[in-house]
């Protein structure tokens, strides 16, 4: 075999690095690097307690993710640690807070079914990879082209099947296998309908209560007496999350009594007391074209939480605005981290970034803080989750799933436009019965057609007749692909006696190549009729057009080309009747 030429790959290298030189990349500058600058004692104070505050509401809440995922609790915790670390260390985010996220149940869920939990880290490692490049790319700005009303119908969407997954433990089921689609779950459930555990039930809702009721409690106008609400330990008891609070309460209650409900060590053994190990899963070609789809699934919908949950927080707080494409870029980086960790896909989580924010964090030092005291309980604490109750932890996913739910958008849609509706419906129902990857595709193919239509609607042509058999057309709006019927039509609407069509443009925005063409033929077809075309008023990117595309004076000829429609009159009056009557159109450029 011929080895290649040292040259000739020094000069490829070369080449290379020339071209990625001429791209417009994205620098890679965590936005911790700014933070840190006249970073003082206050600051590290007030970021060390939102940490320590967002780690706890964290530690359930990551559990939680990682079993009605399908994986062990530990993995949730892992990717908690690793992830949410990374992410704040590197992200473009002053108080964004990473890790597991409910957005990503359904999906994980559905790829450890279906592909086993080897290929979800295979995915998630992919995963990272796409999500580093769209960061080192500039594309996190493209995410926010993503209509509001595909992310509402998914959002919804996801959240009701969060709900539905949660039921098996909230009524204490316990069957053999659980689908991961929709229709099999309520299957599912129907044929075990006659296990319901009374006292899961109990545990369960009285979760939901507590998670609800805790925070209103605690509130100004809330259930406390005012006297109480100035002492000190009013102040403590009203920092603790309500998740938090229920986990420890019914824990302990289920410890105590010995339930006969299911727990984190009934099911899954316990979380080992230890950091975790390193996991190198089998990468195949083969298992990664398979991949593909649940890949661009993970890295989509991670780029949409993260960034619509650091623009959440950017309208909390005075800091600076986040910088999307760094935070895609420690998304990335995460993502690719954690599964040799076995941890599970990692994001933005917006309900913890919004309890960082309201703690009082200032930098991203809240969030590394925040993985710090979670790695400080599993190390410490592990042997204490073996008490605590599945029941509870579907109990904090129900209120997860509410609170993660656009609910009133469906109260509201009769106020909306038919193709919001569309939209907004359809997606919701594919997510929920089919797929989040078909979802969104279908929904971006509806939006991309509505938008076409509404598009065309906008863009018109306004006919007057002026003296001499001249025919006056004006173009209103954007001549495109999805218009052009508006311009092909005209030959067939002008009065028998047309001799001359004048298109005035002024108010022509903007024009493609499949309108331009339709101009071409229009003057061809005209041509055929001896009726002369001219133009006039072209604005500044339809003239350009023309232009580079060499259809201007050759095509439609140096005198029917003029800057307004006084020059057209001026053009019209220098022609007698005779030679207009007598005039034969030049035969149209061939294409």
């Amino acid at each position: 075999m011929e080895r290649p030429d040292p040259q000739h790959l020094r000069s490829a290298g070369t080449n290379l690095r020339a071209w990625l030189a001429q791209l417009p990349l994205a620098p890679f500058r965590p936005r911790l690097l700014d933070s840190l600058q006249g970073y003082d004692r206050r600051r590290l104070l007030a970021d060390c307690g939102a940490g320590l505050t967002v780690g706890i509401v964290a530690l359930p809440l990551a559990m939680a993710f990682a079993i009605a995922s399908g994986v062990k609790p530990e993995s949730g915790l892992f990717t908690a640690i690793i992830a949410g670390f990374l992410i704040s260390a590197l992200g473009g985010s002053h108080v964004q807070i990473g890790g597991p996220a409910g957005a990503f149940i359904v999906i994980v869920y559905g790829i450890v079914e279906r592909y086993g939990l080897a290929n979800l880290l295979i995915s998630t490692v992919l995963a990272g990879g796409l999500l580093f490049l769209m960061g080192w790319f500039r594309l996190g700005a493209l995410v926010r082209y993503i209509p509001v009303s595909i992310v509402i119908g998914f959002t919804n969407g996801i959240a009701v099947l969060i709900a539905l997954s949660q039921l098996k433990d909230l009524l204490g089921l316990n069957p053999s296998h659980m689908p991961a689609d929709f229709v099999g779950q309520l299957r599912t459930l129907w044929a075990h309908a006659d296990q319901v555990n009374p006292i899961a039930v109990g545990m369960g809702l009285a979760a939901l209560g507590l998670v609800t009721l805790w925070p209103r409690a605690f509130a100004k106008d809330g259930m406390v007496p005012a006297a109480w609400q100035s002492s000190q330990a009013f102040r403590v008891v009203a920092r603790l999350p309500g998740p938090m609070v229920a986990l420890v309460l019914l824990g302990g209650v289920t410890a105590l009594l010995s339930l006969p409900v299911a727990t984190i060590g009934s099911r899954f053994g316990g979380i080992p007391q230890a950091l975790p190990g390193l996991v190198w899963p089998d990468f195949s070609w083969e298992g990664v074209r398979q991949l593909f789809i649940p890949t661009v699934t993970i890295a989509l919908l991670g780029a949409i939480e993260s960034l619509l949950c650091a623009r959440v927080a950017d309208n909390l707080t005075e800091l600076p605005r986040h910088n999307p494409n760094q935070e895609l870029m420690a998304q990335g980086v995460a993502n690719v981290v954690t599964p040799f960790f076995g941890g599970i896909p990692a994001t933005g989580t917006i309900a913890r970034t919004v309890t960082n924010v309201r703690s009082g964090a200032t930098s991203p030092v809240a969030g590394m803080v925040h993985a710090l005291v979670l790695l400080f309980i599993v190390l410490v604490a592990a042997p204490l989750a073996v008490h605590v109750p599945l029941p509870v932890l579907a109990g904090i996913l129900l209120s997860v799933a509410w609170n993660m739910g656009e609910w009133q958008a469906f109260v509201h849609l009769r106020q909306y436009h038919y193709t919001y509706r569309t939209i907004l419906v359809g997606t919701f129902l594919l997510t929920v019965i089919f797929d989040l990857t078909v979802a969104v595709e279908v929904g971006l193919v509806l939006a991309c057609l509505f938008f076409i239509y509404r598009m065309s609607t906008l863009f018109r042509v306004e006919a007057s007749e002026l003296p001499g058999d001249v025919r006056l057309c004006r173009l209103y709006g954007s001549l495109f692909f999805g218009a052009v019927g508006k311009v092909e039509d005209l030959p067939e609407q002008l009065p028998p006696a047309t001799k001359v069509v004048v298109l005035e443009t002024s108010r022509l925005i903007s024009m493609d190549t499949s309108g331009l063409d339709a101009l071409v033929q229009l003057q061809r077809t005209l041509a055929r009729k001896q009726v002369r075309l001219m133009l006039c008023g072209l604005n500044e990117q339809p003239l350009s057009l023309m232009r580079r595309s060499g259809r201007d004076a050759d095509t439609f000829g140096a005198d029917n080309v003029l800057p307004d429609l006084a020059a057209v009159t001026v053009a019209l009056a220098r022609r007698q009747d005779a030679a207009a009557a007598a005039f034969e159109p030049g035969e149209a450029v061939q294409r």
